[in-house]
């Protein structure tokens, strides 16, 4: 093609080349070329127009921890494009964007950078490929003689260039036969470098659409009171007095409770405090907290659990031993509190039905949507929004079966929000946990570990929907039976649920004899993913323990975890870092104290020092110093906010953290009894973050589970009084 012609084809095109992965047998989304459209959809990954623009489809959700400009930073470093020039869009559910490590659509367990890596990459330098070889057609050069840059392809000559629209059309026929290498390290211009946030802009002046912020035209407003005691049903209800009330158009019952539906929000909730219902409470939650951990200390007593690693014999070294070290930790339930409580907006017509929701699992929620509907799930639309925090509890979707279960009776736009202390009280929590801990000393010397985990697994709360996620074809009366079916394999057929034992059975120390054990119980208070999941409550037992074992020992506790990490050298890294940047052996100012702790948990390494006092009878955190190792580094920036938000949501929990229950109805509310930090109870914190070539792992969780143990050492450093149960106090029992 002359040059010519070649001008006559781009200035005539005004569609787009769509370039992404090759994953064979994925159906999901539309592929092939779309002659009326002039796009190609080989997969749904990028997307290149002739008037330049560059869309990504983003598959794992932006709830803060940074995907929107992480990912869209890999893809525009190969691609050659400022990542700012690129606009992000929020995956549909297709298999294609399935996160490969739990084949679901979701997003959690810090692995979105880990698991795009290599496959974003791969995208954008094909993609480029392909334009250099459609450039390189149209000059009649060697396409290895030019180069990409900034949005166009170059001539050898140096002078001449096409920008990537004018290429659209003629990349689109083009097939890459080599293998197209990524950019070398020396060569990035954007990884490794801190950037602001592709969506900050948005977020600042109000146009970033959250889920609460959908509005469509017709729409109504439902809000739900559902039973105060978990497995409580509907038994009454005054309906007949609610409907006549301004704005009511329909009061109903739905699985969780009773809705009522009003043309405004606040109609809703005015007509909300008149309602009054009857409950069968039959099957419903009866324990109260102190139930709780008696349930737990006597499930250990009777079960020893589940071996989850044996190193050596335990029992040996203890009998040997010239003493046994016991102690137990309990932490209690924790809800997630995200700024933006749960909401989802559903739409049903007929034979088909559209959600807008800000969801960690679309393909979870198109399963919630089908299960309350006539519907199949391949009948319903999720439309991902930007989320005002996830933390996991965005994991579970009953907030989408419950606007799901309201349009389908309605049959227009209605969205559901819940209220704070909705969100409180009928959160799905962290699951409260003992622990119970044993070493063997002889001299000053640990010659063995035991550490008994007691209580849930999460996956038994969230095979429910997960399962039938899994196999979207299936018939819905044989969701149930894929939920109990994944629940037996688990572990053969299934993955192992880990959510209990996560950093325990990690635990890095060069002891001779480790033993782990799982005693499963559960009190059947609900459950579900919580920010670091079980790394959170091991991460304190084992890291507090070992504290406790540095001081039976004799030993500085920097010194003792030193002494038995000489083959854990990222371990290793980042504890001399932290006391390095902490001052570790000049101590603490008069009047304050310190406490160390180092925890690896999603693949990234964490150490952290906290300095702490106590003043006007209030626990007083003055400084935190944290060294991080999580691989190759693509926006330091981020990756700095991301640990700090982790270091402050773990002292929340730390200080503030804890859901009681009596006769089964959470107590807490809101903020001014389920409190966060404030500003004034801030520390500073200091992040160093280690300079690696290995591959990126997450940051979004891992700051948190070394916080709570640190800080709990510091108290003691401070007090002389060890603390073994959440949230700590300011003078210890």
């Amino acid at each position: 093609m002359n040059r010519r012609d070649f001008l006559k084809v781009t200035g005539a095109s005004s569609g787009s080349l769509v370039l992404a992965l090759s994953l064979a047998g994925c159906a999901g989304v539309r592929a092939g070329y779309e002659e009326e459209e002039g796009s190609w959809r080989p997969d749904a990954w990028l997307e290149l127009t002739t008037d330049n623009n560059v869309y990504f489809t983003l598959a794992r959700v932006e709830m803060g921890q940074g995907t929107y400009t992480g990912l869209t930073t890999l893809v525009a470093e190969e691609l050659e494009v400022e990542p700012a020039s690129i606009t992000p869009k929020f995956a549909p559910v297709a298999p294609e964007y399935r996160n490969p490590l739990y084949k679901l659509q979701l997003t959690g367990g810090s692995t979105s950078l880990a698991t795009s890596w290599e496959p974003l990459r791969q995208a954008g330098a094909h993609a480029r490929e392909m334009l250099i070889l459609a450039a390189a057609k149209v000059w009649g050069v060697d396409h290895r003689e030019c180069t990409a840059m900034d949005g166009q392809v170059r001539h050898p000559n140096g002078v001449d260039a096409l920008a990537y629209g004018k290429l659209v059309q003629l990349a689109s026929g083009e097939v890459v036969r080599h293998e197209v290498a990524l950019k070398p390290p020396s060569q990035w211009r954007y990884i490794g470098r801190d950037r602001g946030r592709l969506d900050a802009e948005a977020k600042s002046t109000g146009t970033a659409e959250y889920g609460i912020d959908v509005e469509l035209p017709d729409m109504v407003y439902a809000v739900v009171t559902r039973p105060p005691r978990h497995g409580g049903r509907v038994q009454s209800f005054n309906g007949a007095d609610i409907e006549g009330m301004p704005g009511v158009l329909d009061v109903l019952e739905i699985e969780r409770g009773v809705a009522i539906v009003a043309s405004k929000y606040w109609q809703a909730r005015k007509a909300q405090q008149q309602l009054k219902v009857e409950w069968d409470n039959t099957d419903a939650l009866d324990l109260s907290t102190d139930d709780v951990f008696a349930h737990y200390h006597r499930a250990a007593d009777e079960d020893a659990g589940e071996r989850e690693r044996n190193d050596g014999s335990f029992t040996g070294a203890a009998e040997s031993a010239e003493r046994v070290v016991e102690a137990s930790y309990e932490q209690p339930y924790l809800a997630h509190a995200t700024l933006e409580p749960m909401n989802a907006t559903a739409w049903y017509r007929g034979n088909t039905m559209e959600v807008w929701a800000p969801t960690q699992a679309p393909d979870l929620g198109r399963i919630a949507a089908a299960r309350v509907s006539d519907l199949s799930p391949s009948d319903v639309t999720i439309n991902t929004t930007f989320l005002g925090g996830g933390f996991g509890r965005r994991l579970t979707q009953d907030y989408i079966e419950e606007a799901a279960a309201v349009a389908y009776r309605v049959k227009q736009p209605v969205k559901v929000i819940w209220s704070r202390e909705e969100d409180t009280r009928h959160d799905l929590f962290r699951p409260a946990m003992l622990h119970r801990m044993k070493a063997s000393v002889s001299g000053n010397q640990v010659t063995g570990w035991h550490h008994q985990v007691v209580g849930p697994q999460i996956l038994d709360w969230y095979v429910r929907n997960a399962a039938p996620a899994q196999y979207p074809w299936s018939p819905k009366f044989l969701y149930d039976t894929l939920g109990r079916v994944g629940l037996m394999a688990e572990g053969i057929a299934t993955p192992k649920d880990m959510s209990a034992i996560e950093g325990a059975v990690d635990y890095p120390y060069e002891v001779a004899n480790v033993e782990i054990r799982h005693t499963h119980t559960d009190p059947g208070v609900p459950i579900t993913w919580w920010r670091s999941v079980g790394y959170s409550h091991n991460g304190f037992a084992a890291e507090t323990f070992m504290d406790e074992l540095a001081h039976e020992t004799g030993n500085d506790p920097y010194d003792f975890r030193r002494g038995l990490l000489k083959d854990q050298p990222r371990h290793l890294a980042v504890l001399d870092r932290v006391a390095a940047i902490a001052d570790w052996r000049a101590g603490a100012p008069a009047g304050r104290a310190r406490g160390l702790a180092l925890f690896q948990s999603f693949g990234t390494y964490v150490a952290q020092v906290i300095e702490a006092s106590i003043e006007n009878g209030e626990i007083r955190i003055h400084r935190v110093w944290c060294a991080v190792d999580c691989g190759q580094v693509v926006n330091p920036a981020i990756v700095r906010d991301q640990i700090e938000g982790g270091i402050i949501f773990g002292l929340t929990a730390a200080l503030h953290g804890e859901i009681t229950l009596e006769n089964g109805a959470v107590q807490q509310s809101n903020f001014h009894d389920y409190a966060l930090m404030r500003n004034y109870e801030l520390p500073s914190v200091e992040v160093d973050v280690v300079d690696s070539t290995e591959p990126p792992t997450g940051v979004g969780e891992p700051g948190v589970p070394p916080v709570l143990p640190a800080l709990g050492n510091a108290l003691f450093a401070l007090t002389g009084k060890r603390q073994r149960t959440l949230p700590l106090k300011s003078a210890a029992g």
